[in-house]
Order: C-alpha cells, then sequence, then structure tokens
C-alpha cells in the first residue's frame, strides 16, 4: 500500500471513534470529493482560456458531438446535461450573446426552436475540447495505464449500479429518534 493520504488520517480517527462501523466506503467517497476539489480548478482553467465557463462549454460540447448540423432543442440539450430549463435558457442567453450559438425555428414545428452551433462556436468548442481532452490526459498521467483502465471500469460499474431507478435512494434513518 502506498503512503498514507489525508482521508487516511480522517478515516482512522472515525476508527478509534466509531470502531464498530466499517469506513471503507468512507475512503472511497472522501477520496472522490477531494478529487473533485483538486481537479475542478485544473479543469475550469482550460475553459477560462477559451472565453467559457464550466457550463458553457457542456452545451457547445453537447452541440458539437450531436454532428451536423450541430443543432438540437432546447428540452433535449438540458436533458443531456442534467440541467433544469431555466437553466439552459441562461446558458442558452449568454452563448448566443457572444456568437457561439443561435436560436432558430424548428422548420418542423413553428412554435419551437432549435439551438444552432455557429461557425465560430464550433471553433470555440474544437479548440476547447482539444485543450480539454490533452490536460484529462495530462491529469491522469501519475496512473500507469492499467490503472487509468481499472479506475475506469471500477466508476463505470458504480454508476451504472446508481444509475439504475430507486438506486439512489436513501434508506430509512438508523439510530436514536430525537423525541
Amino acid at each position: 500500500m502506498s503512503e498514507k493520504d489525508a482521508v487516511d488520517e480522517i478515516v482512522d480517527q472515525w476508527g478509534t471513534e466509531r470502531p464498530d462501523l466499517d469506513l471503507a466506503a468512507l475512503g472511497v467517497f472522501g477520496r472522490l470529493s477531494r478529487l473533485t476539489l483538486v481537479l475542478a480548478p485544473a479543469l475550469e482553467a482550460v475553459f477560462t482560456r477559451h472565453g467559457l465557463r464550466r457550463g458553457e462549454f457542456d452545451v457547445l460540447a453537447a452541440l458539437r458531438r450531436s454532428g451536423e448540423p450541430y443543432t438540437l432543442i432546447p428540452s433535449e440539450l438540458a436533458k443531456t446535461l442534467m440541467l433544469s430549463r431555466a437553466g439552459m435558457t441562461n446558458r442558452l442567453d449568454r452563448l448566443e450573446e457572444a456568437g457561439l450559438v443561435e436560436r432558430r425555428l424548428d422548420p418542423g414545428d413553428r412554435r419551437s426552436f432549435r439551438v444552432a452551433l455557429t461557425g465560430h462556436g464550433r471553433e470555440v468548442v474544437d479548440a476547447a475540447v482539444t485543450d480539454h481532452v490533452a490536460n484529462e490526459s495530462r491529469l491522469l498521467a501519475g496512473l500507469a495505464p492499467a490503472e487509468r483502465a481499472t479506475l475506469d471500469h471500477a466508476l463505470r460499474v458504480l454508476l451504472r449500479e446508481l444509475e439504475r431507478p430507486g438506486a439512489g435512494e436513501e434508506p430509512p434513518a438508523t439510530g436514536r429518534k430525537r423525541p
């Protein structure tokens, strides 16, 4: 086993105070939380260099990877990005103002509109995704290829399990009830 980290210290402290608990999950989730905090600024820096926020990049990337003609309806975008329609509207307003997307009437349904990636938007997202992928590879460079594959597999299995209907629901509380 490698050197102890800050999460080990927390788990050890809880182990001393609550030896009755199985703390293995605490270590996993503690590390996932710390990774999120450590990685967020490194990932955000790439988007900032391209004049984007993370959420704006996500919208542009969803449009770009949808393929020609790089258009989606707002509800498809919101579903893809797990975002409320109101949150999607705010992002689209900012991206449209920057000339990266445009809203067009849907020829198949004149009551609706489609969001289209502009030529400038495609240039920006292509440059950003190139830098983003290189950055992610750099951030994973501390892991051997086999370790990356193992991590990817384990996260895929966990995500698939937790995305099952009802899987993420919290069980009833245990312990003493308050008066």
